[in-house]
């Protein structure tokens, strides 16, 4: 059993391949194998494919240069229907609802208060957050810029961790304002361009990409219970199962039995989340009392029982390994 049953497209992981192969990376055969023998990958997949290109290249900024490299074929057909579509602002709205295709790794959410418009960025990763956040929004950045014809022009970008390489290197490849130890990651512009025309605009292309990606997020929802149980307890990581049970219309016991049949259970779903929840959480200096709290842990003792059956490493241990690998 996977230790996490979501997913990414395998165009977006061969971006980590082109990309190493152009600078002489070496990376696991068998991880390159993987990514050509499935459409899909699990997430867990990606997180070791990311952690031996972000090792192997010794670049702190690896993951952003990545980004900014990012191809709109690299997101399969969600590229080509976010191309098409008429204006900067329908194709946001499209990325929140079709980002799952390319990957599950994190959501888009966009805010406009009428001067200023923000897209978020809200991962669930348990390797190489970072640089994987940094890979997402300069991605977004990149393709933002391209599609607009060059219009596109960005009011700052916002980061929640520390630099992860000096702070110059970033201005010299972003070029925008970034802000760092921010309460969210986002990218930020003047909300007057949302109404910016797209160059490659299409509307009979983008009715056809509409109906495929229709079908394919129908197929990832209908994929697996498991992956719904696991987005539900991610959202809300202090239920239990009666509570997921109830908001997908099921009794406790007929939710076991579904999820027997996949080959899982509720605890081992709930564990493999609430794992990667702790992870961000002590990665991003939040406190264990807090941490126990949000993850409905009775106190500190008991979450940290269950981070060491889940890691091996008691949670002061893991922040300090993760003070060493940042420097």
């Amino acid at each position: 059993m996977s230790d996490d049953l979501f997913s990414v497209n395998r165009l977006y992981a061969r971006a980590l391949i082109q990309s190493a192969d152009r600078l002489a990376l070496p990376l696991p055969p068998e991880l390159r194998q993987a990514v050509e023998d499935h459409a899909r990958l699990p997430l867990a997949t990606l997180d070791r494919l990311w952690d031996a290109y972000c090792a192997a290249s010794g670049d702190p900024l690896a993951g952003l240069r990545l980004g900014l490299e990012l191809q709109a074929g690299h997101l399969d057909c969600v590229g080509m229907l976010l191309a098409s579509c008429d204006t900067l602002g329908e194709a946001l709205e499209q990325l929140v609802e079709v980002a799952p295709i390319v990957g599950e790794g994190g959501d888009f959410v966009i805010e406009n208060d009428g001067d200023l418009a923000t897209v978020h960025y809200r991962p669930h990763l348990a390797l190489r957050q970072a640089e994987r956040v940094e890979a997402a929004l300069a991605g977004l950045l990149r393709l933002s810029i391209w599609a607009t014809g060059d219009a596109f022009r960005p009011a700052g970008l916002h980061l929640s961790h520390q630099p992860l390489g000096a702070p110059g290197e970033y201005r010299a490849l972003l070029r925008i304002p970034l802000t760092f130890g921010a309460p969210d990651n986002a990218l930020m512009f003047d909300a007057s361009q949302l109404g910016l025309p797209l160059i490659q605009a299409n509307g009979t292309l983008r009715a056809h990409l509409r109906q495929l990606t229709d079908r394919m997020l129908a197929e990832l929802g209908q994929a697996s219970l498991a992956a719904e149980v696991q987005r539900l307890v991610r959202t809300n990581p202090r239920w239990g199962k009666e509570r997921v049970a109830e908001r997908l219309n099921l009794s406790g016991r007929h939710l076991n039995r579904r999820l027997a049949e996949e080959g899982t259970s509720f605890k081992l779903l709930r564990d493999s989340c609430l794992h990667g929840i702790a992870v961000e959480r002590l990665r991003g200096g939040t406190s264990l009392r807090d941490v126990a709290e949000a993850l409905g842990f009775s106190d500190e003792s008991a979450f940290a029982k269950a981070f060491r059956r889940w890691t091996g490493l008691t949670p002061a241990r893991f922040r300090r390994q993760r003070e060493v690998e940042t420097g």
